[in-house]
């Protein structure tokens, strides 16, 4: 069958002029030369056998033909022009669509992704907003997301990796620490305990886990985010229960002290979840042979901090 249809250079500089009326502005618009637009659609009227676009003085009009043929592949081409993108992007870079809890992506992950672009420059991530209800549904939705919660039991149907966040530790203003110079951690009971909305029992969890069972908390202000807890902390509102890897550079820098650095880890913590037939995708196996390489590294190091002050 003998094709009807023009060249794809050809329609791209009719449809570019069409619209700017110019092919001074079509040149530009499409990186070539006035003469190679000129060109392209003398061709294009010679192919059709009759003229789609009058020269005058006030410039370029549409003949009735121009029109009907702008009106016809204008969108077509438009669709072309995007799959064609989207396919050179797809074998240049393969993308690893992600949604990450805000405080976790902001504190412990953006800091570390220049690593992991060095390891694999040829993969790109692209965040995706973060749902606390995350179902992988929708044309938004992502390949993988960190998470929030108890672990595999809580999502059966996924793919779920333990990364981090199960370790917690009490930290307050320095000032605090210094006047009350606590004893021993069951005195923190007193103070005003600063807590997530989320994990409402997390400190009773913590002082049984610390040997005072018999302590029954009593939260004074509760927070839907930790790094909003950890502002709390720092403008001293009380005593604040939060994950050791969310608080280094506070503690580093002096300004969050940490009355007692005890080793307690508790159910819940972020974990990398998929759905099953995303898990063996190239692009998220090296991402999470790379998040849990970087979870344990930072889980071995201690809090880096100014010495507690007794």
């Amino acid at each position: 069958m003998r094709l009807q249809s023009p060249s794809m250079s050809e329609l791209h500089a009719f449809v570019a002029t069409a619209r700017s009326g110019s092919f001074t502005r079509a040149a530009e618009q499409l990186c070539v030369t006035q003469g190679a637009i000129s060109r392209a659609v003398a061709r294009l009227e010679q192919h059709f056998g009759q003229p789609l676009l009058l020269r005058q003085a006030a410039g370029l009009v549409l003949t009735e033909a121009g029109r009907s043929l702008l009106q016809q592949v204008e969108a077509p081409l438009a669709q072309i022009e995007r799959a064609s993108a989207g396919l050179l992007q797809s074998a240049a870079a393969p993308t690893l669509a992600l949604a990450v809890v805000p405080t976790l992506a902001s504190v412990w992950l953006v800091p570390r992704l220049a690593r992991f672009q060095l390891r694999h420059p040829q993969l790109r991530l692209r965040f995706v907003p973060y749902r606390k209800e995350e179902d992988f549904s929708g044309p938004a939705a992502p390949d993988a997301a960190l998470l929030t919660g108890l672990g595999p039991a809580q999502w059966p149907q996924w793919q779920v990796d333990d990364v981090i966040g199960h370790e917690v530790v009490p930290v307050c203003h320095p000032q605090r620490l210094a006047a009350r110079r606590w004893a021993t951690p069951d005195a923190l009971a007193a103070e005003p305990l600063l807590g997530h909305t989320s994990s409402p029992d997390n400190w009773a969890q913590w002082f049984a886990a610390v040997g005072v069972p018999g302590v029954e908390p009593v939260v004074a202000t509760a927070f839907d985010q930790v790094s909003i807890l950890v502002q709390a902390a720092l403008a001293d509102m009380g005593v604040a229960l939060v994950q050791r890897c969310l608080v280094r550079a506070e503690v580093a820098s002096g300004r969050l002290a940490v009355p007692f650095d005890l080793p307690v880890a508790l159910p819940r913590g972020y974990y990398l979840c998929c759905l099953p037939a995303q898990a063996d995708r190239p692009a998220l196996v090296a991402f999470r042979e790379w998040l849990l390489g970087e979870a344990a590294q930072d889980r071995a190091r201690p809090l880096e901090g100014p010495a507690p002050i007794r």
